[in-house]
């Protein structure tokens, strides 16, 4: 089996690591953080973890310690400070992978990176303009927008969410946009499946799961200060698919027409993003989708101009 390293051992590297090893998608897993004890205590607790039902081997290490890494998972970064503005922490992150992209490029060239760190497609985006092979850097999009999206339509509907297709697309962030129109359930446009169980799906109850997935973030900080089991299951996922090249389609951060990286849905294997689906959309949800990348637009402006990062 393959190698992966995951760079910043956080909430959300920790908990995506955890995730890692309980699933057994890799043998060797290799924990990296600037706080070395920080790393060390992690890889140890996931380690004892791993000793109760799987063979993964965790080791904690240093840039040169990723070498013959598949894939490189990038959670480093900061949280935002009160009073801090969402391009003052954008800056300050930024500054964080100046350092550690060239270091992952230096030692494993090759490896798939997957970016975990907000803002996902700013920092996916920034990732790409430090890579030669920019080929090779995805984010983890709204991969998990999405599973909240289905999870709740589940729930109205009655089925499990796994039966369920349907995609939220664009930026991951307020300005995020959920696919109604190509929303499917047991092969069935969704109002066409509540029709036949004799239900309808109202204006409130279509509000309602919008507001609940954009805010779900929010809510679950509110009650304890961060979110992670979520996006380390979402990027557990990311990295299985890869290592497998399933050719899986999932909402990933990626190069679009847009002229930005967003989430669209996008087929996922070995070599990173091999192909992105122009998703079904009304004229309403495209017309969201076109106001979502000006946002970041507008946002990477600031940052970058011309594909490169500003000195």
């Amino acid at each position: 089996m393959a190698k992966v390293s995951v760079v910043g051992t956080g909430f959300v590297g920790a908990t995506s690591a955890y995730a890692l090893a309980l699933d057994a998608v890799c043998s060797d897993l290799m924990l990296v953080d600037i706080d070395h004890d920080r790393a060390r205590a992690e890889a140890a607790d996931i380690s004892h973890a791993v000793a109760v039902g799987s063979s993964v081997r965790v080791h904690s290490g240093d840039y040169s310690d990723i070498k013959d890494s598949t894939v490189v998972v990038v959670a480093a970064g900061v949280n935002q400070k009160p009073g801090e503005s969402r391009l003052d922490l954008l800056g300050r992150n930024v500054a964080i992978f100046k350092s550690v992209v060239p270091q992952i490029v230096e030692i494993v060239p090759k490896a798939v990176i997957v970016i975990a760190t907000n803002p996902v497609d700013i920092m996916t985006e920034i990732t790409r303009s430090l890579h030669p092979r920019p080929e090779l850097v995805l984010g983890t999009g709204t991969v998990l927008d999405t599973a909240r999206f289905r999870d709740l339509l589940g729930r109205e509907i009655g089925i499990s969410p796994r039966y369920i297709h349907a995609n939220v697309v664009g930026e991951h962030g307020d300005s995020s946009v959920l696919s109604w129109a190509a929303a499917r359930a047991g092969g069935l446009p969704i109002p066409q499946l509540l029709a036949s169980m004799g239900k309808t799906l109202s204006h409130e109850t279509i509000d309602r799961i919008e507001k609940k997935v954009r805010g779900a973030a929010a809510t679950i900080i509110a009650g304890k200060q961060a979110t992670y089991y979520g996006i380390g299951a979402a990027v557990m996922k990311i990295v299985a698919m890869i290592l497998r090249d399933s050719r899986a389609v999932m909402t990933l951060t990626c190069p679009t027409h847009y002229d930005v990286c967003f989430s669209l849905p996008a087929v996922v294997g070995r070599k990173g993003i091999m192909q992105v689906i122009e998703p079904e959309l009304s004229d309403s949800e495209q017309e969201k989708l076109q106001h979502s990348a000006k946002i970041l637009i507008e946002t990477r402006a600031a940052i970058m101009s011309d594909g490169k990062l500003h000195n």
